[in-house]
């Protein structure tokens, strides 16, 4: 008979397990020596942080934010204005792009955080499209529409293999920081703030401190994800702050499945993946993702991941509980 030390053996097994599959699958993509390959991992690794980012504040703390593009978009523009001005060299304007998605966030949180439920989400939408209309009005200072093209990097970085490596190495790095944020004491004081505030509350817990933190921890990851962007594409606009890559990250994340770790990433994954795969055969590509991901929400009703782990633990009950009537 298994006890719980077993079963927690097992369950560090499946956690190292999925680490390794995730770290190799992407450190041998570039085997397959096709640029397509190398450019489609580089953009799901930047919106799978930006995804897991999201779900910190969704998924593990239960608030829905529709404005999560304006941490992203302000951490792109902390770079591109940085580097373009030649105020900084590379390697400080990057570390400054989540000091900038956190200072936002830290600014925005106190307001946002005083309402809940759909409230809360309409009021980070709010401040989201402000942030947005600054950039997009601002033309002597963000470009305005155009936004900020040919952003100078180090030589190095040009070479397309040497940025992928940089960006896995620094996403991979984020990802392990936000797990050991999600396995702590913390985080799981943020999971019971999902599942009762009022409980948690009367616990003597200050749920809004919480909260608050949450989202500037959410914000500080989202402006990394954005200032890797800005250095990938070397070229900015106000589409990153805009509501429609709100939404474009909500989706992964449920595409994916919020409450497992990597579902976001893996829904970032799947939504870029088909974007440009349909995108090259019809101009009514949004039309077919629209069906394809109404077809996922129907039969992965807990996204991808959620679903495919529901059902591996009902295959090895199932196993557990033969067994133990075969020897009984």
């Amino acid at each position: 008979m298994r006890g719980p030390s077993a079963a927690s053996g097992n369950a560090a097994r499946g956690q190292l397990l999925q680490w390794a599959a995730v770290l190799l699958f992407f450190a041998f993509l570039p085997l397959a020596r096709r640029s397509f390959f190398i450019t489609m991992a580089n953009e799901i690794l930047i919106m799978g942080l930006f995804a897991m980012a999201f779900n910190l504040l969704y998924g593990v703390t239960g608030m829905l934010s529709f404005g999560q593009a304006a941490y992203y978009g302000v951490g792109g523009y902390t770079v591109g204005l940085l580097l373009t001005k030649g105020v900084l060299p590379y390697s400080v304007a990057l570390p400054l792009a989540p000091v900038a998605g956190a200072a936002l966030a830290l600014l925005l949180g106190p307001l946002c955080i005083r309402l809940s439920g759909v409230y809360f989400t309409m009021l980070t939408l709010a401040f989201a499209e402000l942030v947005w209309g600054v950039v997009f009005k601002w033309y002597g200072f963000t470009g305005g529409d155009n936004g900020i093209q040919g952003i100078p990097l180090p030589v190095w970085f040009h070479h397309p293999l040497h940025y992928y490596y940089f960006t896995l190495a620094v996403v991979a790095a984020a990802v392990a920081l936000l797990r050991r944020i999600v396995e702590s004491p913390f985080g799981a004081v943020l999971q019971s703030i999902r599942e009762n505030p009022e409980r948690t509350g009367f616990l003597g817990i200050r749920v809004r401190r919480y909260q608050l933190a949450a989202m500037v921890i959410s914000g500080a990851f989202s402006g990394l994800a954005g200032g890797l962007f800005a250095g990938f594409h070397r070229s900015i606009g106000p589409d990153m702050l805009h509501w429609t890559k709100s939404g474009e990250v909500i989706l992964m994340s449920i595409l994916g499945g919020v409450s497992s770790f990597f579902g976001p990433l893996v829904g970032a994954g799947v939504i870029l993946f088909i974007e440009d795969m349909i995108g090259k055969y019809t101009e009514f590509w949004e039309i077919w993702i629209g069906g394809i991901m109404l077809a996922i929400v129907i039969f992965f009703p807990r996204g991808v991941i959620g679903t495919l782990y529901q059902w591996t633990h009902r295959k090895g009950s199932r196993e557990r509980d033969g067994n133990a009537t075969a020897h009984s």
